[in-house]
Order: structure tokens, then C-alpha cells, then sequence
């Protein structure tokens, strides 16, 4: 799981797509953090990926950092504690805090579970990754 989250950090951007209907949607991502041992993500509850992870938690992510790329298969499941959202604007500060506040009946963080990734490249093996 370490590996994923660093790497999922160096990227900045990765791509979150989840199903809307039987239409894909992708959009980029930046804010990832661990808290209580999980990967947590954030969005907006006003933001129809919201409604798409709460009606169907399958997510794919993917990106590319240095000739590599990752692709995470999870389940996005929201964590409404306050605790985890504090994680979360502690990681990204000032980045964050100028959209959300921790209070602010807006910012949401899931944390992925059942998680498979594979970091790959054209030249090298793939590393597949369970967590």
C-alpha cells in the first residue's frame, strides 16, 4: 500500500473513473493521503463523482510518473468520521483549505479497499499489488 500511495503522489495527477450509467466518466484527482493504515481520496458532494462513487464504490485510478504507469481497480467507501477529513486538509494545507474546510458540509474522503494495482512500463515487468 506504500508504494501505491507514494507513487500515486509523485504522479500530482492521477485519473479517477467511475460509471455513470453505462457511460465511463474520468476526471483528474491530486489529493491522496494514508490515515489509520488507507489510502483516502477527496471530493465534493456537490460533484456528480460523488454521486457516482456512492452508487457504484468501483473505481479505477490511473497515472504515470517516470516512463512508469499505475492502474488501481478499488472500492471507493466514504468515511464521514471528522477525523479522517482532518487527515486529509493536514496533508494538503493551504492547497485545500482554500476549497474546503473541514466543517464545511462540502468535502467528502473516501478510502479504497480491496484495492489491485499494477505499476508497469514497456520495458519492464509488471508489479501487481494487493491491498
Amino acid at each position: 500500500m506504500e508504494e501505491v500511495l507514494q507513487y500515486l503522489k509523485e504522479c500530482k495527477t492521477f485519473y479517477l473513473a467511475t460509471c455513470d450509467g453505462d457511460q465511463p466518466r474520468v476526471r483528474p484527482f491530486g489529493a491522496v493521503c494514508q490515515f489509520e493504515g488507507k489510502i483516502y481520496i477527496i471530493t465534493n458532494n456537490k460533484k456528480p463523482v460523488f454521486d457516482q462513487m456512492m452508487k457504484n464504490p468501483k473505481i479505477e485510478i490511473s497515472g504515470m510518473n517516470h516512463g512508469t504507469w499505475i492502474r488501481l481497480q478499488c472500492e471507493a467507501v466514504l468515511d464521514s468520521r471528522r477525523e479522517a477529513r482532518v487527515a486529509m486538509i493536514e496533508e494538503y494545507g493551504s492547497a485545500l483549505s482554500r476549497m474546503y474546510s473541514v466543517d464545511d458540509n462540502l468535502m467528502e474522503v473516501f478510502y479504497l479497499q480491496n484495492a489491485k494495482a499494477v505499476i508497469q512500463s514497456l520495458t519492464s515487468e509488471k508489479k501487481e499489488i494487493s491491498f
